[in-house]
């Protein structure tokens, strides 16, 4: 036996022990963990699913387990996310601190930011918001405002970023500024970690169409961060943000593959469309039911794909570009086929009279309009597979 086949066996033990089984279905409606000094446990299987987690440095399983990590190489990750999703764990948190800032600080950070900034975050207890789309720079994140000048040893930041998710409740945002003007869109650009907590920072819910509003937008007048939290080189935080929105979009590509609450579009509708065995009667819609199911299939796949081409040390940028893209667009038309399939009761998500999964379902629906817009527009990952994947001219 493999030392790999040992991990898995030893893993797939593990797991079995110390899941609880409240921890293998999928989570209600605020029954996500969210990471941070302000985290919340609805129950004590949440709380035991989580510090298990996190004392096994599985949080965060390919860090270092100098910052907090599990120290796995990139095979048995894989390994373990394979038994999760095998299991039906539940993610025992939600943490964009260890899927996106995280890592750009293992490759851009200081010593001095990695020892600050992950241990904390590793371990659940540092909870993070993204700060860059603004009011009037979305898809063209380049033209962003928010301002920063520098005042001795602190940065002094004036202005506002909208469609922050978590901001209500997270300790830090990183942060997209400019820091210099000249030159092109993207030059003077800077990236700094800001706490949320600094005087002179408003935070705004924004309500959405779902009744769901995890979107805030926020106001900085004159927020001062030490200039220790700036991440990269100053004026240079272009680049940066680009590495930090490849490990976006990959996190945005798996969301689905986490157990995350959110109705199944096969068994929704085999349940409003299907016979007594269970089975579609409309040949047309079982056919895009079919369709659907196996285009998600494939994604998943190309998933793993990119992780053994990862792990052989192979470019891995052009199809991991496409994941973005292809996971929005398929869980918007699942969306909209399922509430379809559900008639007169896709209509309403209020009605006491209609049954809970397809209330769910209705809800889901109008949040999944945000996939094609959140994490760069679905018009915009086109524009990176044309020009930086297939190298289509302007």
């Amino acid at each position: 036996m493999s030392d790999l086949d040992t991990f898995r066996t030893e893993t797939r033990q593990w797991l079995e022990a110390n899941c609880p089984p409240a921890m293998r279905t999928p989570p209600g409606e605020g029954e996500i963990v969210m990471s941070g000094s302000r985290m919340r446990f609805q129950s004590e299987d949440q709380r035991i699913w989580f510090e298990r987690m996190r004392d096994k440095g599985w949080f965060a399983p390919d860090w270092p387990v100098e910052y907090g990590g599990g120290g796995l190489d990139g095979a048995s990750t894989h390994v373990l996310e394979t038994e999760l999703s095998r299991l039906k764990c539940r993610p025992p948190q939600v943490n964009l601190g260890i899927w996106m800032i995280g890592p750009v600080l293992l490759e851009f950070g200081t010593p001095g930011q990695k020892q600050h900034f992950l241990p904390p975050t590793a371990r659940g207890e540092m909870g993070w918001c993204q700060g860059f789309s603004e009011p009037n720079a979305g898809s063209d994140l380049a033209s962003l405002k928010t301002a920063a000048r520098i005042e001795g040893e602190e940065f002094v930041v004036t202005g506002s970023k909208i469609w922050t998710s978590g901001a209500q409740d997270a300790d830090y945002m990183y942060a997209l500024v400019r820091t210099a003007t000249g030159g092109t869109k993207q030059q003077g650009i800077s990236m700094v970690l800001i706490d949320m907590r600094a005087p002179g920072i408003t935070v705004r819910p924004i309500d959405l169409i779902s009744g769901k509003s995890h979107f805030c937008q926020v106001f900085f007048d004159d927020v001062r961060v030490p200039v220790t939290n700036l991440v990269g080189p100053l004026n240079e935080g272009w680049n940066v943000a680009k590495r930090l929105l490849q490990h976006e979009r990959r996190a945005m590509s798996k969301f689905a593959e986490l157990n995350m609450p959110g109705p199944n579009l096969v068994a929704v509708t085999q349940k409003f469309q299907g016979d007594a065995q269970g089975r579609i009667i409309s040949p047309v819609l079982r056919d895009k039911v079919a369709a659907l199911d196996m285009e998600a299939h494939v994604q998943r796949l190309t998933q793993q794909r990119i992780v053994e081409m990862a792990k052989a040390r192979k470019d891995v940028f052009n199809v991991s570009a496409t994941m973005k893209y292809q996971a929005a667009e398929t869980e918007k038309k699942s969306m909209e086929t399922m509430v379809a399939a559900l008639g007169w009761q896709g209509l309403t998500w209020e009605d006491a009279g209609v049954a809970m999964d397809a209330r769910e379902a209705t809800k889901q629906w109008l949040a999944s309009k945000a996939l094609s817009i959140a994490g760069g527009s679905s018009e915009v990952q086109l524009n990176i597979i044309a020009k930086r994947v297939l190298g289509l001219p302007e």
